[in-house]
């Protein structure tokens, strides 16, 4: 191992989303600890680079292989070459599940340890898990370190469906810095975006993707009364197709969509509503942060999202088609309401979700990966 370990990290998209959130939040708290270089299966999705401190190293190597493409033997061994210049191999989600094949391939020495991590499904797998995903997953995890998860949905598909021992598993829960949402929002911290006597604000943080399907909350938003207006937070690929659907719902007045935006601990208290809409979640970290903030979360019950929430919250979620939009409705018109929910899930927040343990349990299981006690944090 060099002096100063050289972590490589695989990821299926490198636009801020939860898991984004969580790797830059784990490297800048590393320091200057460990060493980082950085692919993305996507390579022009690369909006979290802005959330890395300054004085952390990082890269985003042009010479790295591509994620993508088909698994034939010589790209295996080319994923295989290029990670043996590493110490360490984080991998992301099934976009980089072909780098944990080609480490399970190589059998060779001199591989460093990989650690996957899965923190959920595209829409490709948010209504069931593809068998042909579930046997390629089966066959490439045995040389893995460890299969990290944060969910215990997670938890139990890697057992149950993977097939993976328990040994193997870690289930390490998503954190935050509770602390950083007590204040008031930073005026200004989302463009354009101001507030009207009289208005409710409903707003989001996702990557605009298929699973997010934001065109839902959309159509949620504009059932409701004119004074109600949304603001989404995030890029990518979905975008027009959000944009559309506003126009099409009769609400392009009533949307914002700033795109990225990063430090989400200044603008999120500007929502009087979170709002997820996704098919498909484990563990949100966007749902933390709304909690943090003492915000009301409307959301279908998926993933987590219950057991995560308030027990006053928890009564909203719903697997009802209409369920998002019953809740959103509920939370408009009672003022009381959204105050008293929010107040919960603070309370929750600070008592369970504070990003220390977090932090703590992923510099031991990287350490422990490289040989060390831990990885020092700052």
């Amino acid at each position: 191992m060099t002096a100063v370990p050289h972590i490589l990290h695989l990821h299926s998209t490198f636009s801020l989303g939860g898991k984004e959130a969580r790797a830059v939040r784990l490297m800048n708290a590393f320091g200057d600890s460990a060493r980082h270089s950085i692919v993305s299966a996507m390579p022009d999705a690369l909006d979290a680079r802005d959330a890395i401190d300054s004085g952390i190293t990082a890269n985003f190597p042009s010479d790295a292989p591509s994620l993508t493409g088909k698994p034939t033997p010589a790209r295996m061994v080319e994923l295989a070459d290029y990670m043996q210049r590493f110490d360490l191999v984080l991998a992301y989600n099934w976009g980089a599940m072909d780098a944990v094949m080609a480490h399970r391939l190589a059998r060779r020495s001199g591989l460093p340890p990989i650690i996957h991590h899965e923190d959920g499904f595209n829409a490709d797998e948010a209504d069931g898990l593809k068998t042909s995903r579930t046997l390629y997953r089966r066959f490439a995890f045995p040389t893995v370190h460890r299969l990290v998860v944060p969910s215990d949905r997670l938890a139990h598909i890697a057992r149950a469906i993977w097939k993976q021992p328990e040994h193997r598993i870690r289930q390490i829960a998503n954190g935050i810095a509770v602390d950083r949402y007590a204040g008031p929002p930073e005026i200004g911290a989302i463009p354009e975006f101001q507030r009207c006597p009289g208005d409710i604000v409903v707003g989001t943080v996702a990557g605009l993707r298929e699973v997010k399907d934001l065109p839902r909350l959309v159509r949620a938003v504009a059932a409701l009364p004119e004074y109600v207006k949304l603001v989404i937070v995030g890029e990518g690929p979905e975008r027009e197709t959000i944009c559309a659907q506003a126009l099409a719902s009769g609400i392009g007045e009533r949307i914002l969509l700033p795109g990225f935006l990063d430090r989400p601990w200044r603008y999120v208290a500007h929502f009087d509503i979170f709002a997820l809409s996704s098919r498909s979640e484990q563990f949100p970290i966007s749902v933390l942060e709304a909690m943090a903030a003492g915000l009301p979360v409307a959301s279908p019950d998926v993933g987590d999202v219950w057991s995560m929430v308030s027990a006053s919250n928890a009564k909203l979620l719903s697997t009802e088609r209409e369920g998002l939009q019953q809740a959103l409705r509920s939370l408009v018109n009672d003022a009381d309401l959204r105050k008293a929910i929010g107040r919960a899930n603070r309370e929750k927040a600070i008592a369970d979700y504070d990003e220390r343990a977090m932090i703590d349990a992923y510099a031991k299981l990287y350490g422990e990966a490289l040989g060390i006690d831990r990885l020092s944090t700052v």
